[in-house]
């Protein structure tokens, strides 16, 4: 046990103003019906997926807020999810609303700044150890969910206040240089559809431009799944392999990782084979529409449409394509299970390809762009890795920030 930290219950470092520590209002309290337009925000599961509560809120008025007002929640709270995805922690933010109401699923903690570090706190719960608390606590009647006592009586171990600070300062910042790429990426994305639909609405862009099909300018693919039951195609695989799942969680269109890998002997049970660098990926079921440029070669299962892309028409000219396609490609769907696009229903989709000259100085503006792009995600992925591998360490007091700051 590093020196001078302690074991404290959550119940301890709360703040001792009145409803520091609080559950969700009753559930017939707070129902759909409550919701209007504008008003005091509510804070429900899909807000705390990130470090800071944010995302669409629902809102209830001033009057219903004053009835739940011990279910207030303002800026520098900590929000904890008692049901739906157990573990989720996030801190209400500054500068966005003067105060919020948190839903039946969520549970509030004000800190005592005397004793504790709102944002230390944060990465506390955000540990491993502290997570594995959490599941293997959680009640397992109905629905996993977890209550209020089980949060008081949490225990939790802090530095004195001021290293309490200098962790979060640390983990923080690399927090802070993650979310900023975010927004930087956000902003190139932006800018390379503005140029794309400049092009595509220019006199310049149409000239000696041609109709065609999409079929007729690119190659189209599929993949498969070897067989789950044989270990053959699976173990100590080192080729990724891709399943919609993979970039479900994209925020930007770029594949740099698959979360299963598959041996040789696999890659030989699927088709296509291993697609190379650049293959767009366009997933045509369960959903339909999420996108990505690969950064890797990867095999795919059966739930993507496969796009090797050519220099008439090149991957980041499709993938945006793809973008303003989107309602026509689910509008092509068919099945009864769940709507699935077809590689020969798709293939015959209209495109117009613009004229060599203007797709040239398409590539050659945006291309830069997606680099950056690319460049921030891998720095991102390189701050995300260094982050987890400080917190556990930071948490248990192995590494203190002297040591960190000096590596």
């Amino acid at each position: 046990m590093a020196e001078n930290w302690q074991d404290f219950f959550v119940a301890d470092i709360a703040s001792p103003v009145k409803n520091a520590l609080v559950g969700g209002p009753f559930g017939s309290n707070l129902v759909s019906k409550d919701y209007v337009e504008t008003g005091i925000p509510v804070i429900r599961g899909q807000n705390m997926g990130e470090r800071w509560i944010s995302g669409e809120f629902v809102f209830v008025s001033e009057e219903k807020a004053k009835q739940l007002s011990p279910n207030t929640a303002r800026p520098g709270d900590l929000i904890f999810t008692q049901r739906g995805t157990l573990g989720q922690v996030a801190i209400v933010p500054e500068k966005q609303y003067d105060s919020f109401i948190i839903s039946q699923s969520q549970m509030k903690l004000t800190v005592d700044k005397e004793k504790a570090d709102a944002l230390f706190i944060y990465y506390a719960f955000k540990s491993p150890e502290q997570q594995d608390y959490i599941l293997r606590n959680a009640i397992q009647t109905g629905v996993p969910h977890t209550n209020l006592e089980h949060l008081r009586t949490t225990s939790i171990f802090l530095p004195p206040l001021p290293e309490q600070r200098a962790i979060a300062g640390i983990l923080g910042a690399l927090d802070d240089k993650i979310e900023l790429n975010r927004r930087m990426n956000r902003t190139l994305e932006s800018l390379a559809r503005a140029v794309f639909q400049e092009m595509m609405k220019s006199e310049g862009g149409r000239m000696n431009g041609r109709e065609t099909t999409i079929g007729e300018v690119v190659t189209i693919v599929g993949g498969s799944t070897p067989s789950t039951t044989n270990p053959v195609f699976w173990e100590g695989g080192h080729i990724h392999w891709a399943t919609p799942k993979d970039l479900a969680p994209l925020q930007s269109p770029v594949l740099l990782h698959t979360n299963s890998q598959i041996t040789e002997l696999g890659l030989r049970e699927i088709s296509s084979g291993l697609l190379p660098i650049g293959t767009v990926l366009l997933s045509s079921r369960a959903p339909i529409g999420y996108l990505a440029i690969t950064q890797i070669p990867t095999a795919i299962n059966q739930g993507f449409i496969a796009i090797k892309c050519t220099e008439e028409a090149p991957n980041y000219f499709i993938l945006n394509w793809l973008k303003d396609s989107m309602e026509e490609i689910i509008g092509r769907a068919n099945g009864t299970t769940f709507l699935e696009i077809s590689k020969s229903n798709f293939r015959p989709m209209p495109i117009f390809i613009p004229s060599s000259d203007a797709m040239k100085q398409f590539v050659k503006t945006v291309e830069p762009l997606y680099q950056k792009i690319v460049a921030n995600l891998k720095e991102s992925r390189m701050l995300a890795s260094l982050r987890d591998s400080l917190l556990p360490k930071l948490m248990r007091g192995e590494v203190r920030v002297k040591d960190v700051e000096h590596e």
